[in-house]
Parts: C-alpha cells; structure tokens; sequence
C-alpha cells in the first residue's frame, strides 16, 4: 500500500514549503468505505469510522521526526493506538486511514491498508505514520 496525496495535500505542501500559507497539526482518521486513494480525492471522499470506541487522534507539529538523508523521512513519534470496545456503528469495516490539516480540514494524504472489522471489546488497530520523500 502507498501513500497518496492528493492534488490538495501537494498544493498545501508547495504554499508550506514557500511560507505562502502557515502549516497546521494533523488529524489522523479511520476510513471505512471501501476505496483506493486518488489524486482528486478531498476530504468528503472518504467514510470516517462511527462507534465501537473509534475517535479521531490529533497529530501534533511538533512531534514528528524528521530523517535527514537519501532518501528523507518524517516518522510521528509515538506509534496512534484505536482500542475497541466493539463493532462499528456502519460500515462495519476499516480500509485505511486519511490525515486532515485539524482547523481547515482539507486532506493531506490517504493510505488504503489491509482491511480489518473490529468486532470484540479490545480489538485494536495500531499505526506509526511515516512519509518519505525521495
């Protein structure tokens, strides 16, 4: 599975990397409808997770790590834990996670992963996110 960012992450990223536009934190989502990311994807594209327990994590500035190198790297420092208390409210199954900014919304990257239902009361899904630049 690969990262995609859409045509609205590569312009924020372009106005970030240029100080044209300030960056903000992130929120990290759990997508249950079953789609593969694209260029044109925006923020309504995606289905977020209901229920079981399931809520969006904040993703902080200041706690990325950033990998000099050939290639580069940013990896979040702690590894985004969702621990279950059970079965969805719809859509009962998780394909991947999407990363909003956390004040506009406007989505920055999608990754589809392999799907997982959480049914039980401690069923967990964990993930460190990390993108690398080549």
């Amino acid at each position: 599975m690969t990262i995609m960012v859409p045509n609205t992450g590569e312009g924020l990223a372009l106005k970030n990397f240029v100080n044209k536009e300030a960056p903000q934190d992130q929120t990290l989502k759990l997508f249950v409808n079953n789609i593969t990311p694209s260029e044109l994807d925006t923020d309504a594209t995606y289905t977020e997770a209901v229920g079981g327990g399931y809520a969006a994590k904040s993703l902080a500035g200041a706690n990325w790590d950033l990998n000099e190198g050939d290639p580069s790297d940013v990896t979040y420092n702690a590894q985004q834990v969702w621990t279950f208390t059970g079965a969805l409210t719809t859509n009962l199954t998780v394909y991947g996670y999407y990363v909003v900014q956390a004040t506009s919304g406007t989505l920055m990257w999608a990754e589809d992963q392999t799907s997982f239902a959480p049914a039980n009361n401690g069923d967990q899904i964990k993930l460190t996110p990390k993108i690398t630049a080549d």
